[in-house]
């Protein structure tokens, strides 16, 4: 599946190819704190299949308690995540799902690090709604 993204203010696009079911949630520690929320949710593109059209991403470079070093790309303007992927020589880019378009279509259908899961995030399907606020 193709699919195309940007940050949230322009500064950086690209699109990509993807497949559907490769998409997935991650409730590490590690990517709770990197994105603000109780998980983070993304699916992988092959290096071949990821293509910048706009702008160059800043890079910040996280070193896991395994030694593993993963470079967190973002939007130095408005900090908006696009990816992640190793430090060096990567092989995939794991696309972050809130700045892809399709992302309505690209459901995650498996989670990683549930040990870390947030509880009360794991049903909100019970909380009151506004359609806007």
């Amino acid at each position: 599946m193709k699919v195309e993204g940007s940050c949230h203010c322009g500064s950086i696009a690209y699109e990509a190819i993807v497949d559907p079911q490769n998409a997935g949630l991650c409730h590490c520690t590690d990517c709770q704190t990197l994105s603000g929320a109780p998980f983070r949710a993304s699916i992988p593109a092959l290096a071949a299949d990821f293509r910048l059209l706009r702008g160059q991403p800043k890079i910040y470079v996280k070193t896991a308690a395994s030694g593993a070093r993963r470079a967190q790309a973002f939007c130095a303007d408005c900090g908006t995540p696009i990816y992640a992927a190793a430090a060096d020589s990567p092989t995939q880019f794991n696309l972050r799902l809130g700045a892809i378009a399709q992302r309505a279509q690209i459901p995650a259908l498996k989670q990683s690090w549930c040990s870390s899961a947030l509880e009360w995030a794991q049903n909100v399907a019970s909380l009151p709604g506004a359609p806007q606020r």
